[in-house]
C-alpha cells in the first residue's frame, strides 16, 4: 500500500507487532478476533500516530442493501462510543468486509457487490471526523483494497492471502500463545441444531413437547412456588448426574474450553450420545427458570466448568424448532463458562447466539456487554462462590426463595455492565444480527412469526 504511510501496531504481553500494508492487515484479522470471520463486517479502531489497535466491532453483513446505510452509521457510532467510554477516541479506523462467494461468483464479484457498503462505512466514519485508513474485502482466499489505487500492490483481481502460519503475525501470535479457533461458522455450528433435520431431531422435538406437558403444570399448579422449587431441584440433580458422565478425571479425556478447535466434531458426537432426548428436554425446560439457571452458573471453574461447558453445548444443539428460543439459557451459560475460563472469543460467539435466540434475554446482554467492555469475570465468580457457600452453610428456605442473580446486589463490574446494557450500546464483538443493526443491541423485536415453543417455565431472564 504505497500511498499510505501509516504503520498499524498491535501488542501482545511480550512484544509489539508492526503491520505494514493491506496484506499484513488481512492476515492479522483472525488473530485479532480469535477466529476467521464469516459473512462479517469488522471495524477496528486505531490510536496514536502509528495506528495502535484498539476496540473492534463485528456484525453480520446485511442481506438487504437497504439496511447498509443504517448499519454503517450504527457500527461507526458503536465503535467510537465504546472506545470513548474506555477513555480514548479513535484516530482512525480499518474496515474489513469478509464474505465467501455465492455459487457462480468470484472473489472480485463479491468485492464489487460490497463496494457500496464499504463506501457507506467510510462515509459514516468520516461523519464522525475519523478517517478510514484502509478498507479491505476478504473473499475466496484473496484480499482487495477499496482505498489503495496502486495496482502494483493491490491489483483489481485481488491478492492471495498468506499461507496459514507463514506470516510475521502468525509467528508472533504463536510465540505469544494466541490461537485461532477456525471459522465463525464452525464455532456457531457447535452451538446450534443441525442445518439438515434428522430423525434424532424429531425425537428431541417430541421429547420437548412431552416435557412441556409435564413441567409447565408442575410450575403453575399447586401451592405458589412449590412446583417451581420441585422442578428446580429435579433439574439440578439431573444436571449434576450428567456432569459426572463428563468427569475428565475419570475418563482421562482432555476437555478444551474453546468453542472451536480440532477434533470437535468427534467430541460433540460423543457428548450428544451421552445424553438422551428425555434428559435433554427436562434440562432445557428446567433452565428456563432464572434461579435454576443462576444455580447452574456456579459450575464455572476447573474440571467442573469444562464439563458444564460440554453439557450446555449439547443442550443448545438440542433446541430444535419450534423451541429455538429456549436455547438462550444454555447458550448464555456456555458463554459465561467460556468467559470465566478465559476464552473471550468463544464467549462472544455463544452470548451473541443467545441474543439471536432471545434479544431480550437480560443475563446474556449483561454478560455480553461486560465481556466486550473487557471487565474482569472474577467479580461475578466471587459473587457466585459466596452465594454457593452461603446456601451450603444455611439451606435456602422454600417459602421465600432467594432473589435470582439479575436482581441480586451486583459487584462493581456487573453494575457497570448493567449500565452499559440498559443504555443499549453495542461494543466490541457485536453479534451479527442477520442484517438488522438493532439486533446487535440486543433489544430489538424478534423477526418474523410467533414465538417458538412454550415458555411457561420462564420466571424472568
Amino acid at each position: 500500500m504505497n500511498t499510505n504511510p501509516h504503520e498499524f501496531r498491535g501488542t501482545t504481553e511480550t512484544q509489539q507487532i508492526t503491520l505494514r500494508g493491506p496484506a499484513e492487515l488481512a492476515d492479522a484479522l483472525p488473530f485479532m478476533l480469535g477466529f476467521h470471520p464469516s459473512d462479517s463486517v469488522v471495524l477496528v479502531a486505531l490510536h496514536g500516530e502509528h495506528g495502535r489497535f484498539g476496540g473492534r466491532v463485528r456484525l453480520g453483513i446485511p442481506r438487504s442493501t437497504n439496511e447498509w446505510p443504517s448499519t454503517a452509521e450504527h457500527l461507526a457510532e458503536c465503535l467510537v462510543d465504546g472506545c470513548t467510554r474506555r477513555g480514548t477516541r479513535p484516530d482512525g479506523i480499518v474496515v474489513f468486509l469478509c464474505q465467501d462467494p455465492a455459487p457462480g461468483e468470484t472473489g472480485r464479484h463479491v468485492m464489487e457487490r460490497l463496494r457500496p457498503f464499504a463506501q457507506r462505512l467510510r462515509t459514516a466514519c468520516g461523519a464522525l471526523d475519523i478517517p478510514v485508513y484502509e478498507a479491505l474485502c476478504i473473499s475466496d482466499g484473496l484480499y482487495f483494497s477499496y482505498c489503495c489505487p496502486d495496482t502494483r500492490c493491490c491489483p483489481p483481481d485481488g491478492t492471495p492471502l498468506a499461507l496459514t502460519g507463514t506470516s510475521v503475525m502468525a509467528a508472533s501470535a504463536a510465540y505469544a500463545g494466541i490461537q485461532v479457533r477456525g471459522s465463525l461458522r464452525e464455532m456457531e455450528a457447535r452451538l446450534t441444531p443441525r442445518a439438515t433435520p434428522s430423525s434424532a431431531d424429531e425425537r428431541q422435538r417430541e421429547a420437548l413437547h412431552k416435557a412441556s406437558a409435564v413441567i409447565i403444570p408442575k410450575v403453575f399448579d399447586g401451592p405458589p412456588g412449590a412446583g417451581r422449587a420441585e422442578v428446580r431441584e429435579t433439574t439440578l440433580t439431573l444436571a449434576r448426574k450428567i456432569l459426572g458422565r463428563f468427569d475428565t478425571a475419570a475418563s482421562g479425556t482432555p476437555v478444551p474450553a474453546a468453542v472451536g478447535g480440532s477434533g470437535t466434531a468427534e467430541q460433540d458426537a460423543a457428548d450428544d450420545a451421552t445424553i438422551d432426548a428425555d434428559e435433554a428436554a427436562a434440562l432445557i425446560l428446567g433452565l428456563q427458570d432464572r434461579e435454576t439457571r443462576d444455580r447452574a452458573a456456579e459450575w464455572m471453574e476447573g474440571g467442573e466448568g469444562a464439563a458444564a461447558l460440554r453439557l450446555w453445548r449439547v443442550l443448545a444443539r438440542r433446541c430444535v424448532a419450534p423451541f429455538g428460543e429456549h436455547a438462550a439459557a444454555p447458550l448464555t451459560l456456555a458463554g459465561w463458562v467460556a468467559w470465566s475460563t478465559g476464552d473471550e472469543p468463544a464467549a462472544r460467539v455463544a452470548l451473541g447466539l443467545a441474543l439471536d435466540a432471545d434479544p431480550e434475554y437480560v443475563f446474556a446482554r449483561l454478560l455480553h456487554q461486560a465481556c466486550n467492555e473487557g471487565l474482569d469475570p472474577e467479580s461475578l465468580r466471587s459473587c457466585l462462590r459466596e452465594e454457593r457457600a452461603s446456601r451450603q452453610a444455611a439451606p435456602e428456605t422454600r417459602a421465600e426463595p432467594r432473589p435470582a442473580l439479575p436482581r441480586s446486589p451486583r459487584p462493581s463490574a456487573l453494575r457497570k455492565a448493567a449500565r452499559v446494557a440498559r443504555a443499549g450500546g453495542a461494543t466490541a464483538g457485536t453479534r451479527p444480527g442477520k442484517g438488522s443493526p438493532q439486533r446487535s443491541r440486543g433489544v430489538a423485536a424478534r423477526h418474523g412469526g410467533a414465538r417458538g415453543g412454550q415458555r411457561g417455565t420462564r420466571s424472568g431472564r
